[in-house]
């Protein structure tokens, strides 16, 4: 008999497994993938540690958070700095004084890209934004609207700015200095030797059974252990009882490519409908890894969820919200589950607020 039965070793999973571990508890984790990690995992190609599933940047203002990281693995200095482009032009992103300077030709203060946007704001004055576009043109004006939004959301939901809710981009960054730090926190970085070698040595000492799938057995490993942690789909653990959640998902395309350098940066968003794909990522990067002849790139295309995909991002319109509220009251039944991270609470989380939340649980 186990203490406790972990259900994915993803981020949430593995600090929690950590904690219980440190309390002399008999622990095992279930991960139906071949290998540990959930969406963090990097895979080592060419000498290149590969992100597998998209982009992962720590970043986080919680000190506590950083010193728990850390004291498992060195994080380096990377700084998330993506560049956009739309069709033939290169912006920085988020929004700077960069960015402005570039659209019009005449910004060189914060007083002169203030101005344009505020002129272009005036389409939707005295309106309520209806809609994610009138949203945009709201907050940043057309102009910026059109070639860094527009395109690169609706790849992102696969349908039109006009028929998306205006909440989903409530606020967008715009800064007037000349800063291309995507974040604004104190704290960020990419561990030396990649992700997995962090919850590896954050799951030291712990059971793992990989290519275990926690439903093709459930009523008896729910026998095995006294309580249980489960960070998968909140609504598959209910057996789908009230209605299936709506996810969105993501396909890679990963290619070794015969150059030392393909992009010049780690992140280039396309925001242009031109291609399907919304970024291309070239891994070495988040290392600063320079001298070799080859470097990963990954190409990375929203998809379409179903059954068969990886769930990667919820999709918080009311209808959705409403479910989740309804699986969640079902949860807080579950005496002897813990329900945790973006799939068991049907939330955006970013890292550093999984680990915090897994370190602040009660067990």
């Amino acid at each position: 008999m186990y203490d406790y039965l972990i259900v994915g070793s993803g981020l949430f999973g593995a600090t929690i497994a950590n904690r219980l571990k440190k309390k002399g508890k008999k622990v095992l984790v279930l991960e139906k993938r071949s290998h540990v990690g959930g969406n963090v995992y990097t895979e080592n190609i060419e000498g290149i540690n590969v992100h597998k599933y998209g982009a992962h940047i720590f970043h986080t203002d919680y000190k506590d958070v950083w010193d728990y990281v850390n004291s498992f693995v060195e994080f380096n200095r990377y700084t998330n700095s993506p560049v956009a482009r739309y069709k033939n032009e290169i912006y920085n992103m988020p929004f700077n004084m960069n960015t402005f300077s570039k659209i019009w030709s005449d910004v060189i203060t914060p007083e002169d890209a203030l101005r344009h946007i505020n002129e272009e704001r005036k389409e939707m004055e005295g309106k309520e934004p209806s809609n994610l576009e009138e949203q945009a043109i709201s907050l940043i004006g057309r102009t910026i609207y059109e070639k860094l939004v527009k395109g690169y959301t609706e790849k992102q939901w696969n349908r039109d700015c006009k028929e998306l809710p205006s909440f989903i981009i409530k606020r967008l960054p715009v800064r007037l200095t000349y800063d291309n730090n995507y974040f604004n926190d104190r704290y960020q970085g990419i561990p030396i030797g990649g992700y997995t070698l962090l919850v590896e040595k954050m799951l030291d000492g712990v059971e793992v059974r990989l290519n275990t799938n926690f439903f093709d057995k459930k009523e008896e490993y729910i026998k095995m252990a006294k309580k249980i942690v489960y960070t998968g789909m909140i609504d598959e653990y209910f057996d789908y009882k009230l209605g299936r959640l709506e996810y969105r998902s993501l396909r890679f395309d990963t290619k070794v490519m015969n150059t030392d350098n393909y992009q010049g940066n780690a992140v280039i968003n396309y925001t242009g409908r031109e291609v399907d794909y919304t970024r291309v990522i070239e891994h070495k990067h988040f290392e600063f890894m320079t001298g070799n002849n080859k470097t990963i790139v990954t190409f990375e295309y929203p998809d379409d969820w179903d059954p068969s995909k990886e769930a990667y991002y919820v999709i918080n319109d009311d209808k959705n919200n409403k479910l989740a509220e309804e699986y969640r009251k079902l949860s807080e039944k579950e005496k002897n589950v813990i329900f945790g991270g973006r799939l068991a609470e049907y939330k955006y989380y970013d890292m550093d607020d999984v680990i915090k939340r897994a370190l602040e649980i009660k067990l």
